[in-house]
């Protein structure tokens, strides 16, 4: 078995089920056909070129074209996540909360993930290196967005509370600890979910992936429950990074709470 592939036609008859759901958000008034359309537009064409350049990488094999290829990935990721606070601190520690904290969680994880298969022959190729990299990289970048998003907007919320709390002698740890679980529990939920719901509810990506390639199913669930770990590692490991930078920039040493630091998104 070769696996699946599908025709031009195919794919066109597919997008129908798009333009259908932003037929019925224009019947029903939902508001939400316009961001549709462009999502799926942005997400064809982002597809097709990055399978361009995957086909052109694997066959040159230049492991400078792969390291450059995953800088782009990290900064696309580190953007992607600062643009969708709702809250946002100010200048470039916007950006740089995201992306230390993806940064370092993605190389960490993939790194160690890499190491695991240093025994095989081809573990340095970059269909092996920049696959694994990508998926890893997803699943910090969720965890961190609703994460940050959490602990922004809640700070905002309840700054009464926390000054209240810091006028009584408690250090910021402490004033903002409530504010900082309920972040890191927001950003655990996708992948602490997908990993209970894996194998009963649904078939996960990889393992469905190597399934219709014609893999033998123990061995496609091996794969998807070494990847699931990586997963949760890195989700946890970016949303600790990313919550606690932020704690550190929207405070001072004399632990006073910096909200002069923070905006509301644009």
């Amino acid at each position: 078995m070769n696996g699946l592939t599908f025709t031009t036609l195919e794919l066109i008859l597919a997008s129908g089920l798009v333009l259908t759901a932003a037929g019925l958000s224009l019947l029903l008034s939902l508001g939400i056909q316009r961001q549709l359309l462009i999502a799926s537009l942005r997400m064809a064409v982002q597809l097709l070129l990055v399978g361009l350049v995957l086909r052109f990488l694997f066959e040159s094999a230049n492991p400078w074209l792969t390291v450059a290829l995953i800088v782009a990935m990290l900064t696309a990721a580190s953007y992607e996540v600062g643009a969708r606070q709702k809250m946002r601190v100010r200048g470039g520690w916007h950006f740089a909360l995201s992306g230390i904290a993806i940064s370092a969680s993605t190389i960490l994880i993939a790194a160690f993930a890499l190491s695991t298969l240093a025994g095989t022959e081809d573990w340095t190729a970059p269909r092996i290196i920049v696959p694994i990299t990508g998926i890893i990289l997803g699943t910090a970048m969720n965890a961190t967005s609703i994460a940050l998003n959490a602990l922004l907007g809640g700070i905002s919320v309840e700054r009464n509370a926390i000054e209240g709390q810091l006028a009584l002698g408690r250090t910021r740890g402490e004033a903002l600890r409530p504010m900082l679980r309920k972040a890191i529990h927001a950003g655990t939920i996708p992948v602490i979910n997908q990993m209970a719901g894996a194998g009963i509810i649904t078939l996960p990506g990889i393992m469905s992936g190597q399934i219709l390639a014609g893999q033998d199913p123990m061995v496609a669930a091996q794969s998807q429950i070494f990847l699931m770990f990586m997963l949760a590692g890195a989700a946890i490991a970016s949303i600790v990074i990313a919550v606690w930078l932020a704690l550190f920039r929207l405070t001072d040493d004399r632990h006073r709470l910096r909200l002069d630091r923070l905006k509301p998104g644009s």
